[in-house]
């Protein structure tokens, strides 16, 4: 029979860890005496005396390790139960947000999405603003353990290549994610830190300064204005861009430089090959803001780096509405955010390894066309890939696109328009935050999208962010058979 206790007991030790972060922005609030800190104290109480009877109640199922079944649930069931609990504050707080607008603004937090449906940010208390913030700062470190512990092991996606650098996973799922995420923790809050002041230094208040390093290293794109990033300019989207960029790298390098190993980094092709998109494509974009629009030339080269380093992490800060930059760019951002970072980062959508793969893959067909006779073998980091891993991969790419065309006929179905559904499904899928067109592109937000739309983006968000395949294997018979 199927023990469901361990999950449940997982779900609630993290739920209730969740209603206790709501205290802080509790803090804010009473600080700056709006009256609004009662809605971080009693949602925060329901969050935790909720978590801690689930977690009592399963606590006699818990075994040292955890099955493959229970491992794919516990992964999809964390990132489905977290938003109901870290929507309540929209609720009963200042938004006063339908539930639908609050599990939705909840599951774009967490999963690093950036999409938000709240209009007035400008308004709003300070302790909401800084609850976004801490949604999408817990997602972004939750979503590297997951990428180093449970996807390898789940053999999703083409991950498991990165099994024995998620340090040997198998039959020792919840110690060794104590044990990478103590690692990779020191490491997070570090980064945090360090783009905090660096925004003080850029003339960011401290409040500013310390959310928009919470969204940056998330590579969430929550901002305190509803101008996004355009409140700044200059220094600060140099700042921001080296951050998201830092962000988007794999953190299991960091560890490695942490001990010892200083160019593990720099030895990582997908690393590499990172860096070489960002700069053929600013190069690109830079060329034609300067050659079609009146741009300076330093200005073109701070928003293009800015601009492109934000869709293609999954960021979704905006500094201007590149909507008005003409079709050819408007065109590269839909594709740029197909890209995605590095596999074991905060960043999201597709990943540079898969197209390597990917690549790698083709090359070896055309060479075998060339000469039938020939070995040829696919090759990722200097090792051979695998058949399986070749297989996990071309599968991931298939799921995605498949996912991507029906979700843009079922937003289609629900009323949108054919940019705003095909670019929503993208975002959304892809975890960058905004899309395109007037309703929701970088100028605007989902708050007059319908709530249908609003639940099949949040799925797709949620399915996006656990790489696809990890969220439709709960679908299929033999997953509870088994």
């Amino acid at each position: 029979m199927f023990d469901l206790r361990p999950v449940a007991y997982v779900i609630g030790l993290l739920v209730a860890t969740l209603g206790a972060t709501m205290f802080l922005p509790m803090l804010v609030d009473i600080a700056e005496g709006r009256g609004e800190w009662h809605v971080f104290l009693e949602t925060g109480l329901v969050s935790m005396l909720t978590g801690g009877l689930i977690a009592l109640a399963c606590a006699n199922g818990v075994k040292e390790g955890l099955t493959l079944q229970q491992t794919f649930l516990l992964t999809v069931g964390v990132w489905a139960a977290l938003p109901l609990f870290g929507g309540l504050p929209f609720i009963f707080g200042a938004t006063e947000a339908s539930f639908t607008d609050a599990y939705f603004e909840a599951m774009s937090g967490l999963t690093t999405t950036g999409s938000t449906v709240f209009s007035g940010l400008d308004t709003l208390p300070k302790g909401l603003l800084l609850w976004r913030g801490i949604l999408q700062w817990l997602g972004g470190i939750g979503i590297i353990v997951v990428a180093m512990v449970f996807l390898p092991e789940l053999r999703v996606g083409g991950m498991q290549v990165f099994r024995s650098e998620a340090f040997e996973t198998m039959g020792k799922i919840l110690p060794r994610a104590t044990e990478i995420a103590s690692s990779i923790s020191t490491i997070y809050v570090g980064m945090t830190l360090a783009c905090a002041v660096a925004y003080l230094l850029c003339g960011m208040n401290a409040f500013d300064a310390m959310v928009h390093a919470l969204t940056t290293i998330s590579t969430g794109g929550f901002a305190n204005y509803d101008a996004s990033f355009g409140t700044f300019s200059g220094p600060a989207e140099y700042v921001a861009s080296v951050f998201m960029i830092a962000a988007a790298l794999p953190f299991v390098r960091y560890v490695q430089m942490m001990n010892g190993h200083y160019t593990a980094l720099w030895r990582d092709t997908q690393v590499l090959a990172f860096f070489g998109v960002i700069a053929v494509l600013v190069l690109m974009m830079v060329v034609t803001l300067v050659s079609i629009f009146p741009h300076h030339p330093e200005q073109a080269v701070r928003e293009a780096l800015f601009n492109i380093t934000s869709i293609i992490s999954g960021t979704g800060y905006a500094s201007v509405d590149y909507m008005q930059w003409g079709s050819f760019i408007i065109t590269m951002f839909f594709f740029i955010g197909l890209i995605g970072g590095c596999a074991g980062s905060t960043a999201c959508s597709v990943k540079i390894f898969r197209y390597q793969i990917l690549f790698a893959s083709i090359r070896v067909q055309l060479r075998r066309i060339r000469a039938p006779h020939g070995v040829f073998t696919p090759r990722f980091q200097g090792r051979p890939v695998d058949d399986d891993t070749l297989s996990s991969v071309l599968s991931f790419f298939a799921f995605f696109v498949v996912s991507l065309g029906v979700l843009s006929v079922g937003l289609g179905m629900t009323g949108l328009d054919f940019i705003t559904s095909l670019s929503g499904a993208a975002t959304a899928l892809a975890n960058v935050g905004p899309g395109l067109g007037d309703q929701i592109g970088p100028a605007g937000n989902f708050a007059d999208i319908n709530d249908t739309a609003k639940w099949m983006l949040a799925f797709a968000m949620l399915t996006g962010r656990l790489e696809v395949m990890a969220v439709f294997t709960l679908f299929t018979l033999r997953f509870w058979r088994a």
